[in-house]
């Protein structure tokens, strides 16, 4: 499949032994916005099936869903709300989710996507650091109860009109929109915007708006954690995000026949990404199973949806694989689907293949800030290479991995992941110095460390940047150190990952306390709970007079690790 053709055509195959690589350019990049993406394909398959909502009992053709798309970017409009302001979206999988996403790219707003995890002092931080307009909100989900946590921050909202919001703790935010019919303090509904709207709609002046965006423009801001302990709003504009989607679904080799089950995350890339964008580039059916994760909710809309697709992380193939009533449900469906957001287990891989019909199931590697996909297998792949690698390289974009000296390696050998093209994002919000330290000429680096084959196929074989993944989430071990360091009892803690069957890793933490001090496991994780996001509380904590360092004084984080696989016994799992 290698060419050598012009300096500017594919190399999909490494050339002369180093470890380059450079995407096809046979399908051209595309220039629409967001909002343009939306109403092509609804211009196209008006009556198919678009959006299935199973929880919320909500089933929309393209036609519809497109129309309340419009309704809401009316609403916003109504509110004051337009092109530039960011709005953030605070919730679990629900159909208010998406219908924020496509209406702020409507007119040109900037769409902040808040983990449904986030505690008081993360969600302070996020809505801060990018300046936030509005925030749309839900109720709760499980343990974290948004409004209440909303109230903590901005207790000016007892007494305060909606829109006339002046809290001296979130000092940018002019609207909480909530979501329910139920009347909040200080709150708008999202019914009361719905009905603004509706009596507002303006289609034409919508599309004028829509006339002025330009598809380099940003219009998402995710947070993806930080070495420096705060998170970073990774900036993207609709030209990442689009074009990502376009080829990921020709990788999947999806089209308007085809439905996806959506079990993953909205505020992540994989659902706002891999998935709904996915689905948008070809008129595929969108099925949402619930609000969150559940293996038997997700089993039973593939079942009862005959759906053909199925998108999750490992920790989810592998909860679905276990359940007792498996062998209950049809899979017969199924074609393909998308394994990422962690290292995926290449027994599962191969189990997922065998008993769930997912013979031409990828899977594919990225990160946030590369929107997110650089490499995934095809449908075509042989089984051994989309079971053991994440495929080749992604159209439009180059790749190289390098050594410490920023040198490309021979093929086989490891040094860390760059990448280049239409993908890397415009930089980290108000954030230019990290932003230069990420991207170097054009460069993003991932810090990861990877190796190519002489076909091209990547495999990931570690984390240059100390980082660690929980179920599909980015966790950076110093953002946490730096949390702990707040505990009067400790004087120096290091966190890192250890492996775990269901999650891929779990967080644990190595912990000095202060001379003369005592503390438990469980006073360490109650200091975390309610402040930090839940997958961040370390599982394992130990107590230890010093921690192994170097003769220069640099913590080894490999024999905390090492010592505690030994311990735990614990094995680490082979992926791809």
């Amino acid at each position: 499949m290698a060419t050598h053709e012009s300096a500017d055509g594919p190399l999909i195959e490494p050339k002369d032994g180093l470890s380059y690589v450079r995407g096809s350019t046979a399908s051209p990049l595309s220039e629409a916005t967001v909002g343009q993406f939306l109403r092509d394909t609804a211009r196209l398959f008006p009556e198919r099936p678009a959006v299935v909502f199973r929880e919320q009992r909500i089933r929309w053709t393209w036609q519809e869903f497109t129309h309340e798309v419009d309704v809401m970017a009316a609403g916003l409009l109504a509110l004051g709300i337009g092109k530039s302001d960011r709005v953030g979206i605070w919730s679990p999988n629900r159909v208010e989710w998406i219908l924020t996403q496509f209406a702020t790219a409507r007119i040109g707003a900037v769409l902040v996507n808040i983990n449904p995890a986030y505690r008081l002092a993360e969600l302070e931080y996020a809505l801060n650091k990018v300046g936030c307009k509005a925030i749309i909100a839900a109720e709760r989900f499980k343990s974290s109860m948004y409004l209440e946590m909303l109230q903590d921050l901005a207790p000016e909202l007892a007494t305060q009109a909606p829109g006339e919001l002046r809290a001296a703790r979130l000092p940018d935010l002019r609207y909480v929109i909530r979501m329910c019919d139920t009347e909040t303090p200080g709150m708008l509904s999202f019914s009361d915007l719905i009905e603004r709207g509706r009596a507002t709609l303006d289609v034409a002046r919508l599309d004028a708006i829509g006339e002025t965006l330009s598809c380099h423009e940003p219009i998402n801001i995710q947070f993806t954690s930080g070495t420096t302990g705060n998170p970073k709003g990774a900036t993207l504009t609709h030209s990442n995000v689009v074009n990502n989607a376009r080829y990921i679904a020709m990788a999947m080799r999806l089209s308007e026949q085809d439905g996806l089950c959506i079990p993953v995350p909205l505020y992540h890339c994989f659902g706002m990404v891999l998935s709904v964008l996915a689905c948008v580039s070809v008129g595929a059916k969108m099925v949402f199973p619930g609000e969150g994760f559940d293996p038997a909710t997700t089993l039973a809309a593939v079942s009862e949806e005959a759906c053909t697709a199925l998108n999750g992380v490992p920790t989810m193939f592998i909860s679905e694989l276990d359940h007792p009533d498996f062998s209950t449900y049809d899979f017969s469906h199924l074609r393909t689907g998308i394994m990422a957001g962690s290292p995926c287990p290449i027994e599962t891989m191969k189990k997922v293949v065998s008993t769930m019909h997912l013979d031409e199931i990828t899977i594919a590697y990225g990160m946030t800030e590369t929107s997110p996909v650089s490499f995934q297998s095809s449908t075509s792949d042989p089984l051994d290479k989309r079971t053991t690698t994440v495929g080749r390289i992604q159209p439009h974009l180059e790749v190289k991995i390098v050594d410490p000296l920023g040198v490309i390696v021979p093929v086989g050998e490891t040094g860390e992941l760059c990448t280049r093209g239409y993908s890397v994002m415009q930089g980290y919000w108000g954030d230019e110095a990290k932003t230069r330290e990420a991207i170097v000429d054009g460069w993003m680096h991932t810090g990861d460390l990877a190796t190519l084959d002489a076909e091209g196929y990547c495999n990931i074989v570690g984390r240059l940047k100390d980082m660690l993944i929980r179920g599909g989430e980015n966790i950076y071990p110093r953002e946490i150190e730096e949390f702990l360091f707040r505990h009067p009892k400790i004087q120096s803690v290091q966190v890192f990952g250890v492996p775990d069957a269901k999650y891929g890793e779990e967080v644990c933490a190595w912990i000095v306390l202060r001379l003369g001090e005592h503390a438990t496991a469980e006073e360490v994780q109650q200091f975390c709970h309610g402040q930090i996001a839940h997958y961040k509380v370390p599982k394992y904590i130990r107590f230890v007079d010093e921690l192994p360092m170097t003769v220069t004084g640099k913590v080894q984080k490999f024999i905390m690790r090492d010592r505690m696989i030994s311990e735990l016994n614990v094995r680490e799992d082979r992926t791809a």
